[in-house]
């Protein structure tokens, strides 16, 4: 019995040798087609990944481009709100400047509204040549620009001044100085009145 022992133990261990042998070559021969398998499974799976990465950033991109956009038309907006606020301001300042205009009208207004008429005028000449008459004065001058600074002193009313002086001229009464004028309207018009008969038997003097 010793002896098969030792015959057997060699076979077994030869075969437990070419067991590992052929274990190891199954190993080496499956190693290569997992790792391809696991190199496929690998671009498989990356290459899914990148093209969601690429849908990702082309979204952002497109979400970033409207954004984008809209800040112009915001900009637009408030270009617009400022201009109408502009438009609504102008009215205000335009009303106002109106205003002056009205005052000014009626301060011209006022200064016709008093002037004098040539009734008025004749009035005052009579009234200094009675004076003159009564001193015992033969006669007196008058002269259109100091009747009308006396009368109403910077109001322009000298044709209604000159007007009077004409009117009140009587038979012997002679210019002094006669303006070139046809209507003899002027400053220098001056006409001397004799004062020493006033009776209403005197003719007047554009009437000889």
């Amino acid at each position: 019995m010793p002896a098969k022992k030792k015959v057997e133990a060699p076979a077994v261990e030869e075969e437990k040798k070419t067991v590992k042998k052929a274990a190891k070559k199954a190993v080496k021969e499956a190693a290569p087609e997992k790792a391809a398998e696991a190199v496929e499974e690998k671009a498989v799976k990356k290459a899914p990944a990148k093209k969601a990465t690429a849908k990702k950033a082309a979204e952002e991109k497109a979400e970033k481009k409207p954004a984008e956009k809209k800040a112009p038309a915001k900009k637009a907006a408030a270009k617009k709100t400022t201009e109408e606020k502009a438009e609504k301001k102008a009215p205000v300042k335009k009303a106002a400047a109106k205003k002056p205009a009205a005052k000014k009208a009626s301060k011209k207004a006022e200064p016709e509204v008093a002037k004098k008429s040539v009734k008025d005028y004749e009035d005052v000449i009579n009234w200094k040549k009675g004076e003159a008459h009564g001193m015992d004065w033969l006669y007196i001058e008058i002269n259109a620009g100091d009747l009308l600074t006396e009368v109403e002193a910077g109001v322009d009313n000298l044709a209604t001044a000159c007007q009077a002086i004409l009117n009140c001229m009587l038979e012997g009464d002679h210019y002094i100085v006669e303006p070139a004028e046809e209507n003899k309207v002027s400053e220098t018009l001056t006409v001397r009145y004799y004062c020493d008969n006033l009776s209403e038997d005197r003719r007047k003097y554009f009437e000889i």
